[in-house]
């Protein structure tokens, strides 16, 4: 079996730069493959749910972003969890996902290394939510 590291994901990740780009530039398509990522994720096994916690914040960060209401970030950054999401609902995994549990572990990794590349980023777009949430609330 192929040993999918943290730097197996990153690479992953790199590779796929130019297409997720591609997807920022088409609002139609960053949200059909939202919308897969979103249904793939809802069929996860609990025993992994919490591997993809973070899921759902990195989806509202790249919304934001291409909704133009969170734009502190490069667009480098949205990129690479695009690019995240991308292997998340069509790629051509390293470890078969039909494999129970372990056809996971290269999926896990991607993202983990997507929010790991961008870890100062993504503290600050959550940052940037709590205070937003907190404004609208007063």
């Amino acid at each position: 079996m192929a040993e999918f590291d943290f730097d197996a994901a990153k690479q992953v990740i790199e590779n796929s730069i130019g297409e997720a780009k591609s997807f920022l530039d088409d609002p139609e398509k960053m949200n059909n493959l939202l919308e897969s990522m979103k249904a793939q994720v809802a069929d996860l096994p609990e025993t992994v749910t919490g591997a993809f916690s973070n899921l759902p914040t990195m989806v509202e960060m790249v919304k934001s972003y291409v909704t133009q209401e969170y734009t502190e970030v490069p667009v480098k950054t949205i990129a690479t969890m695009v690019a995240a999401f991308i292997y998340l609902v069509k790629g051509k995994d390293v470890i078969p996902d039909n494999i129970p549990l372990l056809g996971l572990v290269d999926d896990i990794a991607v993202v983990t290394a997507a929010l790991k590349i961008n870890e100062p980023e993504f503290e600050a777009f959550k940052q940037w939510k709590a205070s937003r949430n907190l404004e609208q609330t007063l």
